[in-house]
């Protein structure tokens, strides 16, 4: 099955995808996890003024099938989390790169970048599973 990619984003092998702003970073999970998950019906997020690590547990999306953790692909503070998911959890299935955005990260360390996917990589790393 093909799946969306964005050719602007960068992606992680836990299927997170981060949109970098200056420095920013807005992540949130791709269209191969919400696909894999099926419907989701719940959305656990960290609230403003969390630090996070590089690969650390920011979150949890539970579906109607699985629990999954969020990890986040880079290292910062929380700036925002995307409220509107608590209420519509299903908007990561109808728009896992749009209104579905999960946080905003101030990024602590842009080198971390270059540990990320670019999106044919996302493409050849899905085509290996």
């Amino acid at each position: 099955m093909a799946h969306n990619i964005p050719a602007e984003l960068k992606y992680t092998k836990d299927h997170e995808w981060a949109k970098i702003e200056g420095d920013t970073a807005i992540i949130g999970i791709t269209d191969f996890a919400q696909s894999a998950l099926g419907d989701i019906v719940f959305v656990e997020l960290p609230e403003a003024g969390k630090t996070l690590d590089h690969h650390q547990t920011f979150g949890v999306v539970e579906s109607i099938k699985s629990v999954s953790d969020l990890y986040s692909p880079l290292s910062g503070t929380v700036l925002e989390s995307n409220k509107d998911l608590v209420n519509a959890p299903e908007l990561c299935n109808a728009e896992p790169y749009g209104n579905a955005w999960m946080i905003k990260v101030k990024l602590k360390n842009p080198s971390e970048l270059n540990s990320l996917l670019s999106a044919s990589d996302y493409q050849n790393f899905l085509s290996s599973l």
